[in-house]
């Protein structure tokens, strides 16, 4: 498994050149040696941007998600199928720190409840990583699953866009029209809040010096009681992360039914 690296994009890039110039050559040999060269064809910033989100021949990598509902962080191994998800939910009397690793068909879960009250003790769940067996969970959603190397969905949405155009230092801009891809939004749920969101949404994003996509934001507008906000996507340590593999019997334990009591809810 190879990074991909800002060599290999430009190699990719005057690998198309060589073509071009070549075909040019060729064309102007059989005619008229003085005659100009062609010059190849500009590239296409959406098609860059593209071929920046992570796939399967990427090493491991960190990843955040954002919007109006709060944060998702995590690691995620292609090679291991592997991933790491964190996530916190916030009460008025405690926080529930829950986090998932997933190998293959393997997860993990542990929980934390911090607050002024026992709850961790009181439902007897153990402090230390979970097995978790997935013909105990009544909703296969409950439980998450390794899904690929795209946990933002930022393909589906650079795919959507239109009028993508490339700036400087790695910038992409481009606008979501909402009008015309109305499965986009049954197609983000669970990954960005759109709400009642309509019309264009203005869509901006990096790509790194590796080659990699670092970011994507998207800009929601306000609508009705819904107050203007952003989803963002953030990728990085692309080949400095860990690898993400499975516990052993000694680090996890078998889930007890109070872990799948907190899950059934």
């Amino acid at each position: 498994m190879t990074q991909r690296t800002g060599t290999t994009v430009a190699s990719r890039r005057i690998a198309a050149t060589v073509v071009a110039l070549l075909t040019a050559a060729l064309v102007a040999g059989c005619d008229d040696k003085d005659s100009p060269e062609a010059a190849p064809p500009p590239p296409d910033p959406k098609q860059e941007l593209l071929a920046a989100v992570p796939t399967d021949e990427d090493p491991a990598f960190r990843f955040t998600t954002s919007d109006t509902s709060g944060d998702v962080s995590g690691v995620i191994d292609p090679a291991n199928r592997g991933m790491d998800i964190e996530t916190v939910t916030k009460d008025k009397d405690f926080t529930l720190e829950m986090s998932f690793r997933m190998v293959d068909s393997r997860t993990w879960m542990k929980v934390n409840f911090k607050g002024s009250k026992d709850i961790q003790r009181l439902m007897k769940l153990p402090t230390k990583w979970m097995e978790m067996d997935p013909t105990k969970v009544d909703s296969p959603d409950t439980l998450p699953t390794y899904q690929g190397t795209d946990p933002g969905n930022a393909e589906v949405i650079i795919r959507a866009a239109t009028d993508i155009q490339a700036g400087e230092g790695g910038t992409y801009t481009g606008v979501l029209d909402l009008s015309t891809q109305p499965d986009l939004v049954a197609a983000l749920e669970g990954v960005a809040t759109l709400g009642d969101a309509s019309g264009q949404l203005p869509l901006s994003a990096v790509v790194g010096a590796d080659g990699n996509l670092s970011s994507l934001t998207l800009e929601i507008p306000a609508a009705g009681k819904q107050k203007a906000s952003e989803y963002v996507v953030e990728y990085s340590d692309y080949g400095t992360t860990p690898a993400v593999v499975a516990f052993t019997d000694t680090q996890a334990q078998q889930a007890p039914t109070a872990a799948y009591d907190l899950l059934n809810g």
